[in-house]
């Protein structure tokens, strides 16, 4: 009966932390501005990358350098072979997004802190724990939101570039392309928890936990092409649907740990 009570109670106050962050969050001017460059970069990146391909003389050497540039839409999403290169279609693609979230959690949670509300809603009626939970679940929903625009973004931008939309070209296919989001989508879980820590570490310090994000997705970042390539398949998707959870679960467990033993200002 008592667990019932205590599972019953759990429930209602994680639904009401949930009712609060997301009006909150989409009440602020911040969520709407990361949404719109979502959808704007891939349209910025393949429209103005489309100007730049052919070759070019360098004027100090005088040695002709070919500039590599998108030549298929699907390259803005990722590589089919998954491995990392120094180039403008591996740097400049949909995994850009991961920094983007990380940043937007920062401000997001930080905001919570600056504002006093953190310190208020303590005070008053929530667990440190329905916070985490609260504010993972809403974040890694705003995160998903992100990466739908920006595909919907690339494939406008790809249309106004004139890009080759071939599948086979990048050595990809319908199915691929789609377990590649899935994965995609599933591993921002990974950096919304990462920046929820260090966010609930830094507080009111929105540098140091922006900071401390950028650095972890730094050190995370030549693992996502391997993880979530465009020839994504079965495995690909169940080792972030799957594990991405873990992941989220053990860091949220920080997050709480931190939240209750550490000063709230």
């Amino acid at each position: 009966m008592n667990a019932n009570l205590k599972n019953s109670d759990f429930g209602k106050r994680l639904k009401t932390m949930l009712k609060v962050d997301a009006r909150r969050m989409f009440t602020m001017p911040t969520v709407w501005i990361m949404l719109g460059v979502s959808l704007a970069l891939p349209i910025l990146i393949l429209v103005m990358t489309s100007f730049m391909g052919g070759t070019t003389v360098n004027p100090q050497t005088g040695v002709e350098e070919t500039v590599v540039t998108f030549t298929n839409v699907w390259q803005a999403i990722g590589s089919a072979g998954g491995a990392m290169s120094m180039v403008l279609t591996s740097m400049c693609n949909i995994n850009l997004l991961y920094f983007l979230v990380a940043i937007f959690v920062c401000l997001f949670v930080g905001e919570d802190f600056r504002s006093g509300y953190v310190k208020n809603l303590f005070t008053v009626r929530s667990k440190k724990l329905d916070y985490v939970l609260s504010k993972t679940i809403v974040l890694f929903a705003a995160s998903v939101g992100m990466f739908v625009l920006y595909f919907v973004g690339a494939m406008i931008g790809g249309g106004i570039a004139g890009l080759s939309f071939d599948l086979a070209a990048v050595g990809a296919s319908a199915g691929g392309i789609i377990a590649c989001m899935i994965s995609k989508v599933f591993f921002a879980l990974v950096f919304v928890s990462i920046a929820l820590t260090l966010a609930t570490v830094g507080k009111q310090k929105l540098w140091l936990s922006i900071l401390g994000s950028l650095a972890a997705g730094m050190l995370l970042f030549t693992m996502i092409p391997m993880m979530t390539p465009l020839n994504s398949g079965a495995f690909n998707v169940a080792l972030c649907v799957l594990g991405a959870p873990i992941f989220a679960v053990g860091l949220g467990a920080v997050s709480n740990i931190i939240l209750n033993k550490t000063s709230l200002v």
